[in-house]
């Protein structure tokens, strides 16, 4: 069964769409308008192993905020979409990346109940390019709504604040292939003695 989600959500602000393959190659297509958030999203695919399209237009006259957070819950509402019923899943994943200085660990649950938990270092530079530190929490605490999954993401150390972002997409895309990966062992399971998630 293909395990495909497409996902477009229009309101006065944004105009997304997000497609997501959870059994691709990690071949991507991604353009919001903002760049260094461009380079994070084209880093869930090529780690993940998605094959992941995005297009977004925004208002980005105001700023980025509106077009980095519809992103995110699009491609929360399609990733959710894409895993089906969840059998025959791993369900649970965790990575920990290093980026030279930094380090990201990122542990998710594909539980059906959103719940983030979420440290980096404080006093990060503010500014990425046009992308703003502060909307990293914001674009998981969006995702996890959408997605319905628990995820902790924890930066013990770092800083530079590209690597300290980088780091957490990184590691969040290999937690979420091993997460979301087919068991061998468990073909057409559920993996919860509640028999759904």
């Amino acid at each position: 069964m293909n395990r495909v989600g497409r996902v477009e959500r229009t309101t006065k602000e944004t105009s997304v769409l997000v497609e997501i393959d959870l059994d691709g190659t990690g071949r991507t297509d991604i353009a919001t308008g903002v760049g260094f958030y461009d380079h994070m999203l084209d880093q869930i695919g090529r780690h993940g192993l998605f094959d992941l399209t995005v297009k977004t237009d925004g208002d980005l006259h105001i700023d980025s905020h509106h077009t980095i957070e519809d992103t995110a819950l699009a491609l929360g509402a399609a990733f959710k979409q894409a895993l089906g019923d969840k059998a025959g899943i791993y369900r649970f994943g965790n990575c920990t990346v290093p980026l030279d200085e930094s380090l990201a660990q990122v542990t998710v649950d594909l539980s059906g109940r959103p719940y983030l938990v979420h440290t980096e270092p404080e006093n990060m530079a503010p500014m990425i390019g046009e992308y703003d530190t502060t909307m990293t929490r914001h674009i998981l605490e969006s995702f996890v709504a959408q997605a319905q999954v628990a995820l902790h993401v924890h930066v013990p150390y770092g800083r530079n604040a590209h690597h300290i972002v980088e780091c957490q997409f990184k590691a969040l895309a290999r937690a979420l292939r091993y997460a979301s990966e087919r068991d061998p062992r468990a073909a057409g399971i559920i993996p919860s003695t509640k028999g759904a998630l």
